[in-house]
């Protein structure tokens, strides 16, 4: 009877405190050594509501992330990040549990949505933070977040995408490699900038800036304007990753198809630690074969281009980051952007023009994804030249190719 009694009480315990090990093999497909390589894992099929991961790098464990990406309250990713040489393998021991919280990790990203506060705060102070936020069609709503749009960033770069029908990224550069934006919100006081800090470094007015996603008509690009509603929020807030959506909802999109029903485009823009790039998703409500679709970066002033005729263009150049032209406060800063699309997207590469380096895109499916970077030349650990960044350009494309990840319970 003892033992009886004893073999249930086994039983109870292990039903109220599930948990599973597993191995992840990750290999680098490539011969580029890769640092800070992004490993996700899905968790829907693994048998396990995870509540807490853990995550062990030989005997050392190593940060991790649990990601719900469709607010259900259910996790849906598990993520890391690891350094491989040529062609490594690593195999890691992960451990899946269904009770407890997220283990906590120093953040090397961070993201932040601020509603102003005009009640004489100074740019950089103010505080009523949130994380998501919906308007109607008609509200002005560049103006109604700080810094005008959901704002986040690595050690490398920091973006912020303009809550507007023109959905632009636009860029702040650092001089070093560190979190800058919970103190300086894009808008560095004259204290931080003579301390280091960076500072916005483009300037966006209607162009693609860096990667913004738009309509095209057959002729020209088309801004979001006509749709009933947009959304920003936040759905991943590190220690790995951060993640920004941007959600176009009824979207009257031009398209060749009669009569076509509206859109919901929703946007994602993912950075990663250790990386100055930005992952772009955009997700339809159904399969948008009949629609084309228009992306790039802005043609800056006196700039030089370059382009691999595959999907991976940049450029090169220098001009003043408000309203293009001279300020009191604003110098000329240099940047090399850049944006790589796969090629099954690319409908056609335009010529440049005043204002873009742009394509026609589009998708026989409800997906589209590319990728956009930058660099600025007040970086004291990035690149200085056109002939520099644009080698960097071709090494990223390569870096792009996403790491294998095997799995053994």
């Amino acid at each position: 009877m003892k033992r009886t009694f004893l073999c249930c009480l086994a039983t109870v315990s292990l039903m109220a405190y599930a948990e599973q090990t597993i191995k992840v093999t990750v290999e680098n497909p490539t011969k580029d050594v890769r640092m800070d390589a992004p490993v996700v894992i899905q968790l829907a099929n693994l048998g396990v509501d995870v509540r807490s991961a853990m995550v062990i790098d030989g005997e050392k464990e190593i940060p991790c992330q649990l990601d719900d990406l469709n607010a259900d309250k259910r996790f849906d990713e598990l993520c890391f990040t690891t350094d491989l040489g040529k062609r490594e393998k690593k195999t890691f021991e992960v451990t899946l549990y269904d009770k407890g919280k997220p283990r906590q990790y120093d953040s090397r990203v961070f993201i932040e949505m601020v509603l102003r506060n005009y009640q004489g705060k100074a740019k950089n102070q103010h505080d009523f933070y949130i994380s998501e936020l919906t308007v109607d069609r008609g509200v002005d709503s560049y103006r109604i977040q700080h810094h005008h749009g959901i704002a986040f960033e690595s050690e490398l770069t920091a973006y912020r995408i303009y809550f507007d029908q023109r959905q632009s990224p636009d860029l702040y550069g650092k001089r070093h490699k560190r979190l800058e934006l919970r103190e300086t919100q894009f808008y560095p006081d004259d204290d931080q900038l003579a301390n280091g800090y960076g500072d916005d470094v483009l300037w966006c007015g209607q162009t693609f800036a860096l990667g913004a996603f738009r309509g095209w008509d057959g002729q020209k690009s088309v801004t979001l304007d006509d749709a009933e509603h947009l959304s920003q929020r936040i759905i991943a807030r590190g220690p790995v990753r951060v993640i920004a959506e941007m959600v176009c909802d009824e979207w009257n999109a031009p398209t060749s198809t009669p009569n076509a029903k509206p859109i919901t485009l929703r946007q994602r823009f993912t950075q990663w630690a250790g990386h100055r790039d930005v992952q772009v998703e955009e997700k339809f409500s159904r399969p948008v074969a009949d629609y084309e679709f228009s992306t790039g970066i802005i043609n800056v002033k006196g700039s030089e281009e370059f382009s691999d005729k595959n999907g991976l263009r940049g450029c090169w150049g220098t001009d003043y980051t408000v309203s293009g032209k001279d300020t009191l406060t604003h110098a000329k800063e240099t940047v090399g952007l850049g944006i790589c699309i796969p090629s099954q997207h690319i409908r056609q590469e335009l010529k440049a023009d005043k204002d873009n380096y742009g394509f026609v895109v589009g998708t026989s499916t409800d997906c589209l994804r590319y990728a956009i970077t930058f660099t600025s030349d007040k970086e004291t650990f990035g690149y200085h030249t056109a002939k520099d960044w644009f080698e960097a350009l071709k090494a990223w494309k390569r870096e792009l190719e996403p790491v294998r990840v095997i799995i053994q319970k």
